[in-house]
């Protein structure tokens, strides 16, 4: 992701001057008078291995009461994510390290990511290496400070595909001088360690998918069981190469497999015609995507393609069977003064938040050091990373070929590598800051995507309010919220995965889920219980989305430090008796999760149920411990029997809650590589066997949530959003209410056609109307 193109519109943030990438450390800090680093602790233990490093410290440096202070900018903070030149210099260092020319042709370039590093380096970097500079995130000890003078260098993590051998590899890069690879290409990076992963298939690439759909078209049965359909321009076809999944050995990764989807466009000279309207079935192809052949086609069924319908189309101006609206008069989001964050390279400061902006090509969005300013106790943390790691879509319809439509939308494809750029004025209003996203492509070439992640405020109705009847006088506080949001594409489908930030300490998680629906086709006169008609010929198989979101807490808790533990929070109906004669009485009821196993949770909302993260060394005003609670929203559970197959690779779905101690390795629920994995349980499920404790621990949440969609008419030929989410909330954590610091707005609370000012409102003036 970059920040270097700062685009000038009054949809961006161009103009901000803390939209800088600099990050040097004001001269006037070497003056002892304004010291930071005075009487701080020492972190020589934190940083023995970064002194280690062989490199030769920064030739510009001065020194302090012996203190080594940076004078130069560093310019990559430890978990900004891999620049583009980053990029092709771990390429090339891989590419280099090939024993042979041919093993160098043969490297496919599935993933390169940033090696994150230990919390305690991260919080090294906070602390002295990048503004706005917070000593405070050490630890106390005895002794006075002694500062490395350098950070450790970055490390980039690849996951390569072999197309000669079949073998799947992982590489560590330490990325040294990069930024000789813009002075033609030179790399300086040094292989760290690589190792082949056995029995495994990385996602597919969207080079992979193209080569699939031109293997496929060229096939002379293909082209002769389309003809039998009454197709015989081949670019009205459409080939998804969706991937086998595992359902028996012969699904096993010893070959790289695809089973791909078939459609059918109506219109050669229409560029947004909907394809998947007109489903083809019937028709059984395998693909070896290793070396792009046909392994098996059969046409086992002649089922007539869907007629077109008039109404399949989406497209502005050209919807068949009415007209666009007219009478939507433009709607303005206008800040003249600016935005009320700050950004600085990929850092955010809003209101009383601050945090990290990262981003994978699995995941997409990563939210890093979250944390809250509270007044004299200065900087909160409340989580280390928040991401979406892992969604499986699961089809309810027995019937080839939709019983094996069961993708891994991340594990196998990736939702950062399917993001697409969003549009000033319609993904995202108001004014906006956007970060472009850096990826390398199959073949080990940089591809950018420009406005990937947005950033950008939003209104959100009435915080709160509250009118006194006996004197007429009312309060009232406006909400607004920070959002930060990316969209991605997966064959069909669209998912908006926001983290919305808010004024009272709240973060909500959301997921919009909206695109086309995924189709079959019905031979004429026939109807199918597992899914809904939605035009002649055609119907839409029943389906759920779930999404798992891995939440690193660290509420109250310093990097490294493991003070966290998670209670279950239900309400309780007081038996009749004694303490309950009315029979009115109820009570929640906590209950402390103490190991791996026993924190295996389901959701219950008819008991309210609720999970509080709380520190176990800091309490509030009232001496409860602090902590952030996770809410659910609306929820499901898999509508699958326990030996359905696509549960062996996702048996993280059997709870909506695990926890587990932080281990930096234990980032993927199914396992990193859950195409055509045929083991049981791997993941998430294997980990917590251990059974770790968890009654202090650096702890990991995990939340399982979903939705099960039975397709309505509605749905077609557009799916409207569904939102989804849940939300982590202060649970006492603060003292009060930060909602009693948002004062209200004067434009706001302005009411011109009552004659009202903001002023007089704001001094008890109420209009009796």
């Amino acid at each position: 992701m970059a920040t270097a193109q700062e685009k000038a519109t009054p949809d961006n943030l161009s103009n901000n001057p803390t939209a800088s990438n600099s990050s040097a450390v004001p001269s006037s800090w070497t003056h002892p008078a304004a010291d930071p680093f005075r009487n701080r602790p020492p972190v020589s233990a934190l940083m023995s291995a970064v002194d280690s490093f062989p490199d030769p410290p920064p030739k510009t440096t001065s020194t302090t009461k012996g203190i080594p202070v940076m004078m130069r900018a560093q310019t990559c903070h430890p978990l900004d994510p891999l620049s583009a030149a980053e990029i092709s210099v771990a390429v090339a260092t891989v590419r280099a390290a090939g024993a042979t020319p041919e093993v160098r042709d043969s490297m496919r370039f599935v993933e390169v990511v940033l090696v994150e590093p230990d919390k305690q380096v991260v919080a090294l970097a906070d602390a002295y290496f990048f503004p706005p500079f917070q000593p405070s995130l050490l630890p106390r000890t005895k002794g006075g400070p002694v500062i490395p003078s350098k950070l450790p260098p970055r490390k980039a993590r690849l996951v390569v595909y072999n197309k000669r051998s079949n073998e799947t590899s992982i590489w560590i890069v330490e990325l040294r001088e990069v930024h000789a690879a813009t002075r033609g290409g030179h790399h300086r990076g040094k292989v760290i360690s690589s190792k082949v992963v056995p029995n495994v298939q990385p996602p597919m690439d969207a080079v992979e998918y193209a080569e699939c759909e031109a293997v496929v078209k060229d096939f002379p049965p293909f082209r002769e069981a389309m003809k039998r359909r009454g197709i015989d321009d081949m670019d009205l076809v459409m080939v998804d190469a969706w991937c086998v999944g595992y359902h028996s050995e012969t699904d096993a990764p010893s070959r790289r497999l695809a089973k791909p989807l078939i459609f059918c466009r109506t219109e050669s000279d229409c560029p947004m015609e909907n394809g998947y309207a007109r489903p083809v079935e019937g028709i059984h192809i395998l693909v070896d995507m290793q070396n792009m052949e046909i392994l098996e086609f059969e046409d086992r069924k002649l089922i007539p393609l869907p007629p077109a319908d008039p109404l399949r189309n989406y497209t502005s101006g050209e919807t068949r069977g009415g007209v666009d609206r007219s009478d939507v008069k433009p709607l303005q989001i206008i800040q003249p003064e600016g935005p009320s964050f700050r950004v600085n390279g990929h850092f955010i400061q809003w209101q009383k938040w601050n945090f990290r902006i990262g981003f994978t090509p699995r995941e997409g969005l990563v939210i890093y050091s979250v944390a809250y300013i509270d007044g004299s106790r200065g900087r909160r943390p409340v989580a280390h990373r928040l991401s979406f790691v892992e969604m499986v879509v699961p089809y309810g319809d027995p019937n080839d070929p939709h019983y094996r439509k069961n993708a891994f939308d991340a594990g196998e494809d990736g939702l950062g590598k399917n993001a697409h750029s969003l549009k000033k004025g319609c993904d995202c209003l108001g004014y906006v800051k956007y970060f472009d996203a850096h990826f390398t492509n199959f073949t080990g070439g940089v591809e950018t995507i420009e406005n990937c992640v947005c950033l950008h405020e939003e209104d959100h109705g009435i915080l709160w309010k509250h009118q006194d009847w006996r004197t007429g006088l009312a309060e009232v506080r406006r909400s607004r919220r920070l959002t930060v949001s990316f969209i991605c594409t997966v064959a069909n489908y669209e998912y908006g995965f926001f983290w919305h930030f808010y004024q009272d300490g709240k973060i909500e998680a959301e997921v919009k889920l909206t695109g086309i629906l995924s189709l079959g086709a019905l031979q004429p006169g026939e109807t199918r219980k597992y899914g809904t008609t939605i035009a002649p010929g055609l119907y839409a198989p029943v389906h759920q989305h779930f999404f798992v979101a891995r939440l690193d807490m660290a509420v109250d808790c310093k990097p490294g430090e493991a003070f966290n533990q998670v209670v279950e929070v239900d309400v309780k109906v007081e038996q009749p008796g004694e303490n309950n004669v009315h029979n009115n009485a109820f009570y929640a009821e906590e209950k402390l999760l103490k190991s791996e196993l026993e924190a295996m949770r389901d959701c219950n909302p008819l008991s309210a149920r609720h999970w509080i993260v709380r520190n176990t060394r800091t309490v509030n005003r009232t001496g409860q411990l602090t902590g952030y609670k996770l809410v659910p929203g609306s929820n499901c559970s898999p509508l699958a029997g326990s030996e359905a197959k696509f549960l062996r690779r996702a048996a993280f779905l059997k709870h909506n809650l695990w926890v587990t101690p932080y281990v930096p390795e234990e980032m993927q629920p199914g396992g990193e590589f859950p195409n055509q994995n045929p083991r049981v349980g791997e993941g998430l499920a294997t980990w917590v066997q251990q059974n770790r404790s968890l009654e202090e621990a650096d702890i990991v949440l995990w939340y399982v949530f979903g939705m099960t969609h039975i397709p309505r008419l509605e749905d077609w030929p557009v799916m409207p959003v569904e939102r989804i989410g849940f939300l982590l909330m202060p649970h006492g954590f603060f003292n009060c209410s930060p909602a009693v610091d948002v004062p209200p707005s004067a434009s706001d609370l302005d009411d011109k056609d009552n004659g009202i000012s903001a002023k007089q409102i704001q001094n008890g003036v109420i209009a009796k109307l």
